[in-house]
């Protein structure tokens, strides 16, 4: 009996070690935080080619409104940055994959990717609004009414405008998104709806001479992580609230949206 005892003591240790190394991937590893820690390092995927969230300058070196961002998280945690460069339909596998830790790519958020992943706060703007010069009157859709407003035909932001737009509105339908932007600076039309990302790209004269009226649709962005990161989704929160409560967020905004970040990113917290 003494030597069959022996044998089932041998065997349970090599049964218990067998389960140890069995055991899931994700039950086993450190949670993201420990691994950015120990590495030393974070990685975060940004946008490849996607201004001025992201892209390439003309020293081929990437620069934007979310690059800045992956730049402060990786000072605030201590660690090196390593940017993923990746295109929209690679970020969320990546990170599910673990090839990245942070998703920094004008994300915005659904019902369908809550599925998958998590999400920080709102950090950055995207939306859909009607522009014009600062010494135009207009609060709200109503109004709209009496005034030319220039769209991309068939666009989202026409099929917007479409929506609350007054019966006496102007609206001037274009082709290309060049002809309706053109009929807006030379003053055919009075105001112009698009995308905050279109007026971004005007020249600070432009941008200067263009004010925000009222919001068609607003959604915003959202940095994205892998389920049940608590450690590292609280730091990434409280950077950017530590962001927004001192402005720096909204420089950032300035430099690169050439307006200031909305209500629904500043007052953003998470849900």
């Amino acid at each position: 009996m003494k030597r069959y005892a022996g044998v089932f003591a041998c065997l349970l240790v090599y049964s218990l070690a067998l389960a140890t190394t069995l055991l899931p991937a994700h039950e086993s590893r450190a949670d993201a935080l420990e691994d950015v820690q120990n590495r030393r390092a974070i990685r975060i995927a940004v946008p490849k080619d996607t201004p001025p969230f992201g892209a390439a300058n003309q020293y081929k070196a990437l620069e934007g409104f979310d690059v800045s961002i992956a730049r402060m998280i990786a000072l605030e945690l201590g660690v090196k940055l390593d940017m993923v460069p990746l295109d929209s339909g690679e970020r969320i596998p990546s990170l599910l994959n673990r090839h990245v830790d942070l998703v920094i790519s004008s994300l915005g958020k659904n019902p369908e990717r809550q599925k998958q992943i998590d999400f920080s706060q709102a950090y950055a703007p995207f939306y859909l609004g009607v522009f014009g010069a600062p010494g135009i009157d207009v609060k709200n859709a109503a109004g709209l009414g009496g005034k030319t407003i220039a769209v991309l035909k068939g666009s989202i932001e026409d099929g917007e405008l479409s929506k609350v737009a007054p019966a006496s509105a102007i609206v001037k339908r274009f082709a290309t998104e060049p002809e309706a932007v053109k009929s807006y600076l030379q003053g055919e039309s009075k105001l112009l709806a698009a995308g905050n990302v279109l007026i971004s790209a005007f020249t600070k004269e432009q941008a200067e001479a263009t004010q925000l009226k009222i919001v068609l649709k607003d959604s915003p962005c959202f940095i994205g992580i892998n389920k049940n990161e608590t450690a590292l989704l609280n730091k990434v929160n409280a950077m950017l609230s530590t962001i927004k409560q001192n402005g720096m967020l909204n420089v950032n905004a300035q430099r690169w949206f050439k307006a200031p970040l909305p209500d629904s990113v500043l007052h953003s917290s998470v849900e």
